[in-house]
């Protein structure tokens, strides 16, 4: 989804057919600014986003930025400052908010991640554990922590787990018919499968005709024999059940990436304010 589809969806939710609160209210001429204010402590996300929101609630809507995506914050701190009509101000207002909340608190969670995996060649990934239509935003607030994005949505990438597999009839027959599906439809997109244990991953050894093999529920010492087995003929990727206390020791097995779904649910959004003054 484009960012432009995303905010004028969004928009459609929250305003419907007009703010009337603000129409009752505020003289259609008003004029004001707005500061938004920190009221927490973590990594900033959502700027580049609100400078879009705004810019299509009101282009007129002028907006002076203090911070950039990706900046450490702490409480006190004015992020932006926006000035123009009030009404526009207050449309944008909350949709600006439940980005930049949940975004940065999504790109603080994702920092500390990344950092547990210092010094080791892992790379974090996120996957597609999003919330229905706010992917854009939660998969651009992982890449501002530090995270690599995996694949976007089912359209980029060809991958294959247990349930295609239990379908098409076992590791060989997916492997083979995505293999031919993707040559066939001159698609050219990158093939994952997912392993559930040694012997599937015998199987796709075999076979090959993959980029990436997803490693599923190992253990570090599993997922560290796996690797060697693998011995660099394909991308390795560890998934299934990894948390902030065993994140460290699955990046010391040498996996190329690990993907953790919970970069983005259960997770606390920061807390952000705009608070409106007159001009």
């Amino acid at each position: 989804m484009h960012i432009h589809s995303f905010i004028q969806a969004a928009l459609k939710e929250d305003v419907g057919p007009g703010d009337y609160t603000s129409l009752a209210t505020v003289n259609q001429d008003a004029q004001g600014k707005a500061q938004l204010l920190v009221k927490d402590e973590g990594i900033l996300a959502g700027v580049e986003m609100a400078l879009h929101i705004f810019k299509e609630v009101d282009p007129a809507l002028q907006v002076q930025t203090f911070m950039t995506d990706g900046a450490s914050i702490q409480h006190g701190q004015v992020v932006l400052e926006v000035h123009g009509n009030a009404q526009s101000i207050l449309k944008a207002e909350r949709l600006v908010l439940n980005c930049m909340q949940r975004m940065s608190g999504i790109a603080t969670y994702t920092r500390r991640m990344v950092n547990l995996l210092d010094g080791t060649r892992s790379q974090l990934l996120d996957t597609r554990k999003t919330t229905p239509n706010f992917r854009i935003a939660e998969k651009w607030a992982c890449k501002i922590g530090g995270a690599t994005n995996h694949r976007f949505a089912l359209y980029d990438m060809i991958l294959i787990k247990d349930n295609h597999v239990d379908y098409a009839g076992g590791i060989k027959a997916a492997l083979e018919q995505a293999i031919s599906y993707n040559q066939k439809n001159q698609l050219g997109l990158a093939i994952e499968i997912e392993v559930r244990n040694e012997s599937e991953l015998d199987e796709v050894l075999a076979i090959g005709g993959v980029q990436r093999i997803m490693l599923d529920n190992f253990s570090p010492d599993r997922l560290r024999d796996a690797i060697r087995r693998i011995n660099g003929r394909f991308i390795t990727e560890a998934s299934g059940g990894i948390t902030e206390k065993t994140l460290r020791a699955y990046g010391e097995t040498g996996v190329d990436y690990i993907s953790m779904g919970a970069l983005t649910h259960q997770i606390k959004s920061l807390d952000l304010s705009l608070k409106a003054k007159k001009a």
